[in-house]
């Protein structure tokens, strides 16, 4: 056989057979063209046949290695080794660009053995190279480590749509040219064939960019990529709601300057301190009186208004749902709120209080702030949630969290200074206050939602659905209705007056972990950890955008309160500001090394804060990050141009931010032993 050659006939339906395979549709196209115009024709010139490829033994030699690499599960191992040290070797500058490469070669180097029946192979193979990696895609390894036999490609949702879609990569000229003349030279037909069928290279001129400054390096494209960009161009209404509170203050003008709020403040300053606002009040005024007492203070007022003047007003729509009617008592205290609200920009920062929890034992798995940072809840492991008033603690330091023979919570009276709320029979992953601060949602691994009265201090509704532990769960921003995210890949749109759901929003691949609604109540966006965040219209249960960009789970979301734009945050510690109208990303906020567990805007819109696992609260200046030049995406410094500040905290994760309604913003978390 080594030295018998393939007869022309045979070599024409081989090579046309394997160009089909391989993706080279019109290649092969080409190919049986020219034979057929040729066929018969005594006087061929034809470029192609120029060569005489019957004959020739050396093409007949690579086209019989293509058919025993076929065949041969140890190839696979071998060539992905070269390669991957080639890779590995190359200059600092385009490593990090052929690098990209090789997870996508990787896995699928793995999927075809398993295919091709070679379990044993493809679990060595696998196993060999996977710490190379773990550190950026151990959730996807860890599925597909599930995948042992052909009919798993097909069963395993996750492995049947990397199978059908292909991956986008940008890389520069020269990297692209070093890995083709590589390919050629080594004559690495198999891992050629990988990198046609499921690699789309977008090439562009120049250096290539840093390792970190391209979010979108590495896509996935293909059929889920087609339905998205078909989703994607239904029609939105993402403007705030007729009538609203805001709307009403415009119309009148009853939003103040910082130096009218000073002027107010001098008059009747008393009687505002007698009416109440506990903690918020007493902590925004001081604020309020230093930035009176600082010369620059009406300068950065001016740059504020300035700043927020410059963006269009968001549209008015009306609501979709028959919202709850507000009384009068709750709506004048959000307007004194409103009024009183403290201006921010990049050249005024807010104040921040910090909340921490003590003596939690590891047990905190949530924590939430009331809209006036009044009241601070935390859920725990031991199934128990509990309350506290910052009214009642006064100057204390520190949040306790767990029960103690010497807890200093316990008042001499032996009354303790939180409210301890019991009913979950699993530990509790969220906790949500509505608006005024009268109900709590929370929602368990029990897979339950429960709603708690924090005036009656006791559990009024247990709301079942979900079949597996609920995630996280969001009141809407009137009250009343709320939705819920889970394990069972869905998201639940409930009514505090019915125990069962008024509407089931299913369509991730995996978890949805985070759940949060739109200003105007129409709509609700969820994060997931298929990578993706969706918006769902609320009345029709319809998802109507798709947000594909996240390289790890999303773990966070928040809606700018114009509702034009969505912040979301994700494992890796990456936060990305998404149009909604578009669904493009606007851009990648980089600053975290962590996972990001919280993101809230500031009342105006104009920044953004972060708190991360890191343990450290980040402002982001939101009006700069949106009106980024194309010459400023390319600097290198344009994610220090957003990062406005960042707040460190001795060892305390953040797992809580809230701006409240005047612009204090406000955190938690529980403080951890540092790794010794």
């Amino acid at each position: 056989m080594e030295g018998e050659q393939l007869n022309g006939i045979q070599l024409n339906e081989f090579l046309i057979g394997y160009l089909k395979k391989r993706g080279f549709n019109s290649a092969a196209k080409g190919l049986e063209e020219d034979l057929h115009h040729n066929k018969g024709s005594d006087n061929n010139v034809s470029s192609f046949t120029s060569i005489d490829y019957h004959n020739d033994p050396e093409l007949t030699k690579l086209i019989r290695s293509f058919s025993q690499s076929e065949d041969d599960p140890t190839r696979y191992r071998e060539c992905y080794s070269k390669l991957r040290s080639w890779a590995y070797n190359s200059l600092d500058l385009y490593k990090h660009e052929l690098l990209r490469v090789m997870y996508p070669v990787f896995i699928h180097c793995y999927m075809d053995l398993v295919g091709k029946g070679h379990t044993q192979e493809a679990r060595v193979f696998f196993n060999s190279f996977r710490k190379d990696h773990e550190m950026i895609h151990l959730r996807d390894l860890q599925k597909l480590e599930g995948v042992l036999a052909p009919s798993h490609l097909e069963e395993m949702e996750f492995a049947r749509s990397l199978r059908k879609s292909k991956v986008n990569i940008k890389i520069c000229q020269y990297s692209y040219d070093l890995l083709l003349q590589y390919l050629h030279r080594t004559e690495s037909t198999l891992m050629l064939g990988i990198i046609n069928e499921h690699i789309n290279f977008q090439v562009y001129s120049g250096q290539p960019t840093s390792a970190s400054d391209d979010i979108e390096a590495v896509t996935i494209v293909g059929s889920f990529q087609d339905t998205a960009n078909h989703i994607n161009q239904k029609e939105i209404q993402w403007g705030l709601l007729e009538d609203s509170l805001e709307d009403r203050l415009e119309k009148t003008g009853g939003l103040l300057s910082d130096f009218e709020k000073g002027q107010g403040e001098s008059k009747d300053g008393d009687a505002d301190d007698s009416k109440k606002r506990s903690t918020e009040i007493g902590k925004q005024g001081s604020s309020i009186k230093k930035l009176k007492k600082d010369k620059a203070g009406n300068a950065t007022a001016k740059v504020a208004r300035l700043e927020t003047s410059t963006v269009p007003p968001a549209p008015r729509v009306k609501s979709e749902l028959a919202l709850p009617v507000m009384s009068t008592d709750v709506e004048q205290s959000i307007l004194e709120d409103l009024r009183n609200r403290v201006q921010l920009s990049s050249v005024a920062m807010p104040s921040v209080s910090f909340y921490t929890f003590v003596n939690s034992h590891n047990g905190l798995n949530c924590a939430s702030i009331s809209h006036d940072g009044s009241l601070v809840s935390g859920g725990f492991s031991d199934s128990s949630i509990k309350i506290w008033d910052m009214a009642k603690i006064g100057q204390a330091g520190a949040l306790q969290g767990e029960d103690d023979t010497n807890d200093p919570n316990v008042g001499p009276t032996g009354r303790r200074s939180y409210t301890l709320l019991l009913g979950h029979s699993g530990p509790v992953y969220s906790a949500n206050f509505s608006p005024p601060g009268d109900f709590v949602l929370s929602s368990s691994a029990d897979t339950t939602i429960r709603l708690w009265s924090t005036k009656l201090n006791s559990n009024l509704v247990c709301y079942k659905g979900h079949n597996y532990p609920v995630w996280d769960v969001q009141f809407s921003p009137f009250g009343h209705y709320f939705a819920s995210c889970s394990h069972d890949r869905t998201a639940r749109i409930w009514t505090m007056d019915q125990i069962q759901p008024l509407r089931i929003m299913a369509g991730h691949l995996s978890d949805v972990d985070c759940v949060q609604w739109h200003p105007n109540c129409n709509y609700i966006a969820t994060g997931s950890s298929d990578k993706t965040v969706r918006l769902w219209d609320v009345q029709t249960g319809e998802c109507v955008r798709i947000f594909i960009g996240h390289r790890s789970m999303v773990l966070s979301l928040a809606m700018s309160p114009d509702g034009r734009y969505m912040a979301s945050g994700d494992e890796d510690g990456t936060i990305m500001m998404w149009d909604l109208s578009t669904a493009r990303c606007i851009t990648p906020l980089m600053g975290h090394n962590s996972c990001v567990w919280s993101l809230s805007y500031s009342g105006e819109g104009s920044l953004l804060a972060s708190g991360s696992a890191d343990c450290t609260v980040k402002l982001w200046d939101v009006t700069s990050s949106t009106k980024l030049t194309k010459a400023e995406e390319k600097n290198g410094n344009s994610n220090r141009l957003r990062s406005l500040r960042t707040f460190p905290t001795k060892s305390t994760p953040v797992q809580a931010l809230r701006f409240s309604r005047r612009n204090l913003l406000f955190a938690a978390g529980a403080i951890s032993k540092p790794a010794s």
